[in-house]
């Protein structure tokens, strides 16, 4: 399958990379704003199977420039089986101290640059595609919330409800759409937001999963929205 993942540079993104690519036949386009860790998830790439077909570029999914990033995948992979839209960031902070430049930045981050991805790619895509959104369970509706994230969660929720759109409006194009809402796992991100608490799914094991489900789910799956926690946060 041809492959493509933003936020492939740190936790639960590198490690869906490191998966995927243990399978040769795969081709994968793995983006994310830092260089240097796109060189050092290449190296670890190479060293599990030298065979492997990755193409890592640098790319802002928010602020660069999508006529380059089509061309990179036409000369790369040509189309896309499957799109993965991890990238994101959080901000924890007290509502009455979030301004609007923080709610801003956690659209722009966590819904409009999917939104970007998606419009740009969708013409890229083959028959019987799958987009698999990255939520989180702090923007799924009846979850519990935590004081902080009101800005990130909200963001999520959103991202929740465009996949469901999506879903309806591409469904006579044969393209499927799903969001999985994560719950915890040991990665940089939950611990900037929980300092102190202990995950019990480990990075790699959650990045397994959504690149399996990124292959296969859309034989079974289209528009939903779907809870991976065994906890909460």
């Amino acid at each position: 399958m041809k492959i493509l993942i933003t936020g492939a540079s740190s936790g639960v993104g590198f490690e869906a990379v490191l998966h995927l690519i243990l399978n040769s036949q795969h081709e994968v386009i793995a983006l994310a704003r830092s260089e240097e860790k796109l060189a050092r998830l290449y190296e670890i790439a190479m060293g599990i199977n030298p065979e492997c077909k990755l193409y890592p570029a640098k790319f802002d999914i928010v602020n660069d420039d999508y006529s380059s990033l089509i061309d990179f995948v036409k000369q790369r992979t040509g189309t896309l089986d499957v799109l993965i839209n991890n990238a994101g960031s959080l901000t924890s902070k007290p509502f009455q101290e979030l301004s609007q430049i923080d709610f801003a930045e956690m659209l722009q981050s966590n819904l409009l640059g999917h939104v970007k991805m998606i419009q740009n790619m969708l013409p890229l895509m083959n028959t019987d595609g799958h987009v698999v959104n990255i939520g989180s369970m702090g923007g799924a509706a009846g979850s519990v919330k935590f004081p902080g994230l009101a800005a990130y969660s909200a963001s999520k929720a959103a991202l929740h409800t465009l996949t469901e759109c999506l879903a309806a409006e591409y469904t006579e194009k044969n393209v499927h759409f799903n969001c999985l809402a994560l719950g915890s796992a040991q990665t940089e991100m939950l611990e900037e937001a929980f300092p102190e608490y202990q995950s019990p799914v480990m990075a790699f094991e959650m990045g397994q999963y959504i690149a399996d489900f990124a292959v296969k789910a859309h034989k079974f799956f289209n528009g939903k929205v779907i809870p991976v926690a065994v906890t909460t946060p």
